[in-house]
């Protein structure tokens, strides 16, 4: 094998070994950007539902009086 076909060699298997670590780093790093926004999703979807039991508690203990009336009935 001449110098020159090793050189071509080595540097084919230098690009292709590159190639992958680069290709493998990006899906980790997407992997990683995925389950913060899970992670996020879930503290959103839990403070919702604090809010909504919130929400229930304050209805079931207030009383809440309908007006029959519309805005023009009040002039």
């Amino acid at each position: 094998m001449s110098t020159r076909a090793k050189i071509t060699l080595a540097g084919s298997f230098a690009f292709c070994g590159l190639t992958i670590w680069g290709l493998m780093r990006a899906g980790l790093v997407r992997e990683e950007e995925r389950q913060q926004r899970k992670q996020q999703q879930r503290a959103n979807k839990e403070e919702l539902d604090a809010q909504k039991a919130l929400h229930e508690h304050l209805i079931r203990s207030q009383s809440v009086k309908s007006t029959s009336g519309t805005a023009s009935d009040s002039e």
